[in-house]
């Protein structure tokens, strides 16, 4: 079905005929502007299972993460990834670099612009010439410190119809809550109090989708970061968009058309860009923002790419226990609807390691000893409301190389073992890696940072004088040196080789419970790497049949992580792995 079809078939069952008549009218007028503006988006673009290859891998940072006298951030920032790793990385997710009033960049103040503080479109512009580039689009919420809202406050039109008002005596019990505060905020209009919906904090006003004029200003604002060299576009906290009383207001049927809608908006104007989305929610829940198999396509007609939440936890209760078993079970039964759409797999992240996506994986008591290992390591633990007035755990806040090891004991060489082999169970997976920078270098909890918000994620934010982390990087007795070297190394070996393309086939080996073990394989069979990572502080050892994999040519394999050669016996393999060894083998 053609896309302009498509549009006005979502937008009749989200708003009625009369109403969707209407916005198709507004909103094919700027799709016939913005289509005569930038032809060249219709151009030249990949079919989807050839947009994301092997040698894709991105970078999750904030614009001012490293900072220099004299010169904007984002262009201190573009300086560091060509310096040191532009031959790695073929991305960057550039966390909100647009006006805001708190979290991070997350309350949006002004989608259509750069925060002076970090620079100006003409940095991003650059950016987006040397690598891929991400932008967020936080459009459940704005700040409250927004013109939106402001002329909500004096009931000017179309605005005072841009957000929720719900009589507070309402029943919203139902509601699933991701955050321990208020579900409603009383606000002073020009009229009275109003009580607006706010998800995430009282400076974050969601936004009304009801209205079709909603839908329509933020379709102008993806197409501007599209204008701006976006290749992919995050919908971030999509889950919660679509509000209905008397609903969980959680993967609501309305904010399923949405994505759906803004998908086939991209794909008229912009084939090349991808949606990728953000819901931090239990395995089945978040893949079902792939949406649904478009037949002879090769594609979906949601997002082409699907934050894999679950992974994080798993990794982390792998490498805590020394077993592996949840993990390969768990990676034994992952699918994607097409070869086209493809996971976004990350275990760090600006954000907590979130445990909600560990649901129906991980026992009480298991992500308990994450909580208690996490605190024990320096690290804060956020919790959500339920319904019922109970509260669960929502994420563990801390760096993953804290949480991986404890910083009372520290040990140089297994400390940066056990977090490389963390990040070894990442790149070996199908799908295209999110490296968290500060991933990179191994960072601790920021304690400061935390003392100075007040905010448990600030642990996991720490910004860097651009001299700090260089000089960092160039002391070999720093773990920071070995971290950034050994994930360096990783991250080259996977562009080397077709077998990590994200639609490979990937096969999870049933080994010792606690190696983690994968055979990925090239769809023209002309690339196998089998994967080996001991998930334990003990040798392991590992035999293996070869007979099926047209691995024993000459009869050994080389581990391209050592470049030792590995002797196989009658087809069979049989290795011995020490504690937190990495192995990628291939002939």
């Amino acid at each position: 079905m053609p896309s302009d079809r498509k549009i006005k078939n979502y937008l009749a069952l989200l708003y009625g005929e009369r109403r969707a008549d209407l916005a198709w009218q507004q909103l094919s007028e700027r799709l016939a502007v913005f289509a005569a503006r930038y032809p060249g988006l219709n151009r030249g673009v990949r079919s989807t299972g050839q947009r994301l290859t092997e040698k894709d891998a991105i970078l999750i940072t904030y614009g001012d993460q490293f900072l220099e006298p004299d010169r904007a951030p984002l262009e201190t920032l573009h300086r560091f990834l060509r310096t040191y790793l532009a031959d790695v990385l073929s991305g960057v997710h550039i966390l909100p670099c647009f006006p805001f009033s708190s979290d991070d960049g997350f309350s949006v103040i002004d989608y259509m612009q750069i925060d002076p503080n970090l620079g100006t479109w003409a940095d991003i512009d650059a950016l987006s010439q040397d690598f891929r580039l991400m932008l967020d689009a936080v459009i459940n919420h704005i700040s409250r410190q927004s013109a939106w809202f402001q002329a909500f406050l004096q009931e000017e039109r179309p605005y005072s119809l841009y957000f929720i008002r719900v009589d507070p005596e309402t029943d919203l019990s139902n509601v699933v809550r991701p955050r321990a505060l208020p579900l409603l905020t009383p606000v002073e209009t020009i009229y009275g109090t109003s009580h607006v919906w706010t998800t995430f904090s009282d400076d974050q006003i969601d936004l009304n989708y009801a209205d079709p004029q909603v839908l329509l200003e933020i379709i102008d604002v993806l197409l501007h970061y599209v204008s701006h060299g976006a290749e992919f576009i995050r919908l971030d906290a999509i889950a919660y968009l679509w509000k209905e009383i008397g609903t969980s207001c959680i993967h609501l049927p309305q904010t399923h058309l949405v994505v759906k809608l803004w998908r086939a908006v991209l794909d008229m104007v912009a084939p090349g860009v991808m949606l990728i989305t953000e819901t931090n929610v239990p395995h089945e829940e978040n893949i079902s923002y792939f949406g649904d198999a478009v037949p002879g396509t090769g594609s979906t007609d949601e997002a082409q790419m699907v934050y894999n939440f679950s992974l994080a936890p798993l990794t982390l209760h792998a490498l805590q226990t020394g077993d592996a078993l949840r993990l390969s079970r768990w990676a034994s039964m992952l699918k994607t609807p097409v070869p086209g759409a493809t996971f976004f797999n990350f275990i760090a992240s600006h954000d907590g390691i979130g445990v909600r996506p560990a649901e129906g994986i991980l026992t009480a008591d298991e992500v308990q000893r994450l909580v208690d290992q996490t605190i024990a390591h320096g690290g804060q633990v956020s919790y959500k409301d339920n319904p019922d007035g109970t509260r669960n755990v929502y994420e563990l806040n801390t760096t993953l190389y804290d949480f991986l090891n404890d910083p009372r004991s520290p040990d140089l060489e297994i400390d940066v073992n056990r977090f490389l082999a963390s990040q070894a169970i990442l790149l070996s997976l199908a799908g295209v890696p999110g490296i968290y920078v500060h991933s990179l270098f191994g960072s601790r909890n920021c304690r400061p940072c935390y003392e100075e918000t007040g905010r448990s994620r600030s642990l996991n934010r720490e910004k860097f004088e651009c001299w700090q982390i260089e000089e960092m990087l160039a002391d070999q007795c720093s773990h920071c040196h070995h971290v950034y070297h050994g994930v360096r190394q990783l991250l080259q070996l996977r562009r080397e080789h077709s077998a990590f393309h994200p639609a490979s086939i990937q096969e999870v080996l049933a080994l010792s419970r606690s190696v983690f073990g994968l055979i990925r394989s090239s769809l023209d069979g002309s690339d196998t790497v089998i994967c080996l990572i001991n998930v334990s502080d003990r040798s392991q050892e590992v035999d293996l049949s070869l007979n099926a994999m047209s691995l024993t040519r000459g009869g050994s394999l080389q581990d391209l992580v050592s470049q030792a050669d590995i002797g196989a016996t009658d087809g069979r393999l049989h290795v011995v792995l020490q504690p937190y060894q990495i192995m990628w083998l291939t002939s």
